[in-house]
């Protein structure tokens, strides 16, 4: 008996340090070519299906490395990169595409414009299609043969999207879903349907994880509670239409499955992980163990989205803009920077633009000198004296505040998940400084789940959340819908996905119609001047309104690296891709130019 209990554990250990392959068998893999990232799967794997809301890497979000979208957005650049096909025209009403003739399925079968409009019109069939929105979007979608003159006249497809005139009227957003949409095989989800009676909830009950067929350069090949292992695509498509007749570097990818971002970190100094895109501190210390980061110096990340104190402006005293511009000055952005987030922002400037990259042509320093808020505790004091508002301190802590009319005002919690490190540090950086010039501000930390939960109905004083956190082309006018839109203006209690502060009600003596009305039309726009004017008009309303309070700048990804087994990733000054795990939008481009350490 103890000898069978030796071998069994020696079994399991085998196991652990390889990997127990899709039959159960042993497979090692070479750390010459192997390639370790993390950042994108946390729990047990549940399911690879496409068609699923939340499945696991590498099927979820933004990645493309199993299955594709149509084209690419590059953040760096802000140009559009083809993939399976490239842009041809975007116009007000619709937007054309050229599906690339090489474009395959790895069963060898042609991935042909019947597979793009399969995979966009099954969300007509069921609404519990993730992608079933589009059509709020998309009127219809047309194709034709085509012969492809830049191409060197070679027959193609074109496929044509419209715009939906009657309902969101946004070619910026069907720009969005072009480039995060993944196209799904027909030929393989149809029999699977059929299986199922058509019956989609039971289709989705499946997990696509015995050999998928995927249009991508790699393929799930094993997985555990421990990892996720991709397989290189060896004769991918792309190869040869994309990438000069090479294959990716990478024979395998495999993601490993922690439990917290000290494992992250402990792996990634000692050269286990290979490129990580979660949170670590104080980056700059690892840099003599091999370690990198987009920037040699600070911010070390590309700064690409803004998180923000979204505030329920329903409830008293945040329904008082003087308040919510008081609380804007209390806050002390440079400890933020410093403390919470490891230096890893630029210095914070007013409004809801980012101050660079892209987005720079549309920010107005003008403006933001003129109405904006930075850290300014005596101008905050006097707001709140100047608005009526009465702070009462005893033995040196603030105690109470009273209005005008000698009422008490109720304190504001400020909700945030509890364990997520850098957001509990602004808050409670935040709290600390309002208290200080005497607002009733304290932390609401909260499990993940009930933060979820409250976010869509309002259930909340302040809430720190990141709106538009993926960098797509709608930006910056994406993060201005996601707080300001009253288009589907509902109160506290129903479901909201944007302006869950409930800012601008439609109804109320107070609403603006600006505000609406520049949202509506800056998709339309197509002159620089124009679009800047608009821009330019919506942040000064933003900044002077206060709907949210706008805290640091955050990269779209934590993007670092060891140099201990790959070099040549994407840096600052070798910028052949954007500062994105290369699984992840045209992060991906650095599988075919990274190079095995000497």
């Amino acid at each position: 008996m103890k000898c069978l209990l030796r071998v069994l554990l020696i079994g399991v250990l085998l196991c652990g340090l390889s990997s127990c392959g899709k039959k159960g068998e042993q497979t090692k893999f070479p750390r010459e070519k192997t390639l370790y990232l993390a950042g994108f799967q946390w729990g047990d794997p549940n399911t690879f299906n496409p068609l699923t809301d939340w499945p696991a890497f590498p099927v979820s979000g933004p990645n493309n490395i199993m299955y594709e979208p149509l084209i690419i957005y590059n953040t760096l650049s802000g140009t559009i990169e083809p993939l399976l096909a490239r842009l041809d025209e975007k116009t007000d009403d619709y937007i054309s595409l050229i599906l690339n003739p090489e474009a395959r399925w790895s069963d060898k079968e042609p991935l042909t414009a019947e597979d793009v409009v399969f995979t966009y019109e099954i969300g007509k069939e069921h609404e519990s299609v993730p992608t079933s929105y589009v059509w709020d979007f998309i009127s219809k979608i047309t194709t034709e043969k085509i012969v492809d003159s830049s191409a060197g006249n070679v027959e193609a497809e074109k496929i044509v999207f419209h715009v939906n005139k009657e309902k969101e009227n946004n070619p910026l957003g069907l720009l969005d879903i072009l480039q995060s949409v993944q196209i799904v095989p027909k030929h393989i989800i149809v029999p699977l349907l059929e299986k199922h009676n058509n019956d989609f909830s039971e289709f989705q009950k499946e997990m696509m994880d015995k050999n998928p067929v995927v249009s991508g350069p790699y393929t799930l090949f094993s997985y555990s509670v421990q990892k996720i292992v991709l397989k290189r695509v060896d004769d991918y498509w792309g190869n040869k239409a994309l990438h000069n007749n090479r294959m990716a570097k990478p024979e395998y990818i495999i993601h490993p499955i922690y439990k917290s971002n000290d494992q992250f970190s402990n792996s990634l100094k000692r050269g286990n992980l290979d490129v990580n895109s979660n949170f670590i501190p104080r980056i700059w210390l690892k840099f003599k163990d091999g370690v990198g980061s987009w920037y040699d110096e600070p911010p070390y990340f590309v700064p690409a989205s803004i998180p923000v104190f979204i505030i329920n402006v329903t409830r008293n005293p945040l329904n008082d803009r003087e308040y919510r511009r008081a609380m804007a000055y209390a806050i002390n952005y440079k400890d933020v920077i410093e403390l919470a987030v490891s230096q890893y922002s630029p210095e914070l400037k007013p409004g809801l633009i980012l101050p660079f990259g892209t987005e720079k042509k549309y920010y107005s320093e003008e403006i933001a000198e003129e109405y904006g808020k930075t850290y300014d505790p005596e101008k905050a004091k006097k707001i709140l004296e100047d608005a009526g508002y009465k702070s009462i301190f005893k033995n040196g802590e603030l105690e109470k505040v009273v209005n005008s009319k000698g009422e008490k005002v109720p304190p504001v919690f400020i909700k945030c998940p509890v364990g997520w490190s850098d957001w509990e540090s602004i808050v409670e950086i935040a709290v600390k400084s309002m208290r200080e010039v005497g607002i009733d501000a304290r932390e609401g930390f909260c499990d993940e789940s009930l933060y979820w939960k409250c976010q869509p109905i309002g259930d909340f004083d302040l809430l720190m959340t990141t709106p538009a956190d993926h960098l797509t082309p709608s930006l910056p006018w994406a993060r201005f819908e996601q707080l300001m839109s009253s288009r589907r203006w509902k109160p506290e209690g129903k479901k909201m996905n944007e302006n869950q502060g409930r800012y601008n009600n439609p109804d109320s003596k107070d609403y603006n119609p600006a505000v609406d009305s520049l949202l509506k039309v800056i998709p339309h726009l197509t002159k620089e001047d124009e679009i800047k004017a608009a821009y330019y008009k919506l942040n000064k309303i933003f900044i002077e309104d206060m709907p949210s309070i706008p805290l640091c700048y955050r990269p779209e990804e934590f993007y670092d690296f060891s140099t201990k087994h790959w070099t040549n990733f994407a840096t600052e000054k070798n910028p052949y891709a954007p500062p994105q795990l290369p699984s992840f939008g045209a992060g991906r481009n650095m599988l075919w130019e990274i190079q095995l350490a000497e």
